[in-house]
């Protein structure tokens, strides 16, 4: 096993240029001190004409961090302290805030904590808090959420982990033609090589362009359900802080979704995992002009002031005069209402229901209780951005339809429940529907069709019974109650190559490890807690305090006194674990490997 590291050159005064490649074992990285100088390789792309000599050397200097995991009882009393955050007032004393503060890389505390809470579905309440503490300190609408603070990190982290498949459906398919039969779009005058022609490649541009922005504005259905809520809540607080401005409400979304989701990962698709590699210099300059006009499209929404003057190049000034401001406007406006609306929406505005998808399946009969193959008959399903119908054939009226806006969870059902296979269930607030597709891609196809379509309902389930409810019990859980809650958490809500797996205890080591390494930061912002200075009069020491954020220094000061408590304790059972593990534990076994080389 092996880690790949890519060298490139990417100057300002020159496109981003591949200089070569190297592979490292990874057994070599649990060295406590590793350096060595290695060949630089050529890409492996099928290419013979490099030669490994003609590409200089690298030499490297890696630093490789191993965390001892301990059992999840272990991390309660720090797991607890860090869910609770969001209910901290105010935000800022908080123990995830203050993680944050200490660090002296936002990023470092950023990752684990974002995974932590989404793995416990903490993540929106706590984004919304600090995005409000971040409004504070905005005092013009047209510079929200444009800065690199906690909230923003916390956003960009959580699109990157759940908007992977989104990209993929709605950015791969176009980025892989411009990559793959590459067009040549250069309109800036002074590079334009000889023998190009301008109008030529503007019209080259403004076909990749518009494509692009035309995925992005219909995709409003496959953005995942956690990015909705964000944005949602991202939306109403820009409201709320700028009463008087219409337009911040979209400024809010698309600082996000256009400039830091969408334009990004146009720009660098190798990144986000749309394309293998790097793109060459002429396709990385197309890609760049591509971004910095979906930028500006996604920006036209929210816009008080002429379109074309937030121009600083005069030859994108010419480029968008040529586009009709006020369609794709409204365009933005439409796709950012769509993903930042609690309400269920049809796909591009249109009066008519919207056919997405329908097709024959088998529909076990409400209300019975006895396991009987006469329970289950065969009818056509039919699925629109309105209802959810099914028929007993095809083109005939609806038996039953269940509204949209009146599912609440879409969830596989167990094979144990009527010893069949490729079932799932439409929970609608009265009996669920119990449905057999033909073969299990169906029924994925039929689950995730209805959970897109659903994803903005307001009274979306958190809890469901994977079972179903016979001879007067739930299969699962045993409960005697029809109407009792239910027992596994809704898991459906997102496509399910989207569903990622996190190990909250390792997150909670993580963030472990970065109070125990800043210590003393905890200290100087207790002390700074403790001293009167910091609300009664100038801060004698500005170089330690300063950067500080403390709103209520009582509150703040509470809570890092938990912080230290649980380091602390959490310290003595790492210390008292690891020796019995090594009393108990035999020598070479899983529990307590070798270490180093055998003699």
């Amino acid at each position: 096993m092996s880690e790949r590291v890519d060298l490139w050159n990417n100057g300002n005064l020159v496109q981003d240029v591949f200089l070569g490649e190297i592979k490292v074992p990874v057994k070599v990285l649990r060295n406590d001190s590793f350096q060595a100088w290695y060949l630089l390789q050529p890409k492996e792309n099928g290419n013979k004409s490099s030669k490994p000599d003609d590409l200089g050397s690298l030499r490297l200097n890696i630093c490789y961090t191993e965390d001892c995991v301990l059992p999840s009882e272990y991390y309660t009393s720090l797991r607890n302290l860090l869910l609770k955050s969001s209910d901290v007032q105010p935000i800022s004393a908080s123990a995830a805030y203050i993680l944050s503060e200490v660090c002296r890389d936002k990023y470092d505390a950023v990752l684990p904590l974002v995974r932590l809470l989404l793995h416990h579905h903490k993540l929106v309440p706590f984004v919304a808090a600090v995005a409000e503490l971040d409004l504070k300190d905005t005092q013009e609408a047209n510079t929200i959420f444009r800065g690199n603070s906690l909230a923003t990190r916390c956003v960009d982290e959580m699109m990157k982990i759940v908007g992977k498949h989104y990209l993929k459906v709605t950015l791969k398919p176009v980025i892989d033609e411009i990559c793959e039969s590459p067009k040549p779009c250069e309109i800036d005058p002074i590079k334009l090589k000889e023998g190009d022609n301008v109008e030529s490649n503007m019209d080259n541009l403004r076909y990749y362009v518009d494509k692009v922005f035309r995925e992005i504005v219909q995709s409003s259905i496959s953005c995942p359900t956690l990015m909705c809520d964000v944005f949602y809540s991202l939306r109403h607080l820009a409201a709320k802080r700028f009463p008087n401005d219409p337009h911040v409400q979209y400024s809010a979304v698309s600082s996000f979704v256009f400039l830091r989701f969408f334009a990004v990962a146009v720009v660098s698709p190798h990144t986000f995992h749309l394309r293998p590699h790097h793109p060459d210099a002429q396709t990385s300059r197309t890609l760049t002009l591509i971004s910095k006009a979906i930028q500006t499209l996604g920006s036209w929404g929210s816009l008080t002031k002429s379109k074309l003057s937030s121009f600083k190049e005069t030859f994108m000034c010419e480029f968008f005069k040529t586009f009709q401001e006020e369609k794709f406007t409204e365009s933005v406006k439409k796709f950012l209402d769509d993903v930042s609306s609690t309400e269920s929406k049809e796909p591009s505005g249109l009066s008519e229901p919207v056919h997405l998808k329908e097709g024959e399946m088998y529909k076990r009969a409400q209300g019975r209780t006895r396991i009987g193959k006469k329970n289950f008959k065969k009818r056509w399903f039919c699925l629109t951005s309105r209802e959810f119908t099914y028929h007993k054939q095809q083109d005939k009226e609806p038996i039953f339809t269940i509204p949209i806006k009146n599912i609440l969870a879409v969830e596989k059902l167990d094979e144990s429940s009527f010893n069949k296979k490729n079932m799932f269930q439409v929970l609608h607030g009265e009996k669920p529907l119990y449905i057999q597709a033909n073969n299990c891609v169906e029924a994925s196809e039929w689950i995730e069709a209805l959970c897109r379509v659903t994803r903005c309902n307001q009274k979306r389930l958190s809890f469901y019974h994977p079972s179903a409810f016979l001879n007067g019990s739930w299969l699962c859980c045993k409960a005697t109650v029809e109407s009792s809650v239910g027992c596994a958490r809704c898991t459906a809500d997102v496509p399910a190559d989207t569903q990622i797996e996190i190990d909250g205890d390792r997150e909670t080591e993580r963030i472990y490890s970065l109070f125990t390494i800043n210590r003393s930061k905890l200290q100087k912002l207790e002390e700074a807690c403790g001293s009167i200075a910091v609300y009664q009069g100038p801060r004698k020491e500005p170089d330690d305090y300063s950067n500080f954020t403390i709103e209520d220094s009582v509150a703040t000061f509470h809570t890092l006194q938990q912080i230290i408590d649980v380091v602390e304790k959490l310290s003595e059972s790492h210390e008292k674990y690891q020796k019995k593990r090594s009393s108990s534990a035999k020598y070479g076994s899983e529990e307590n490997p070798i270490v180093g080389k055998v003699s």
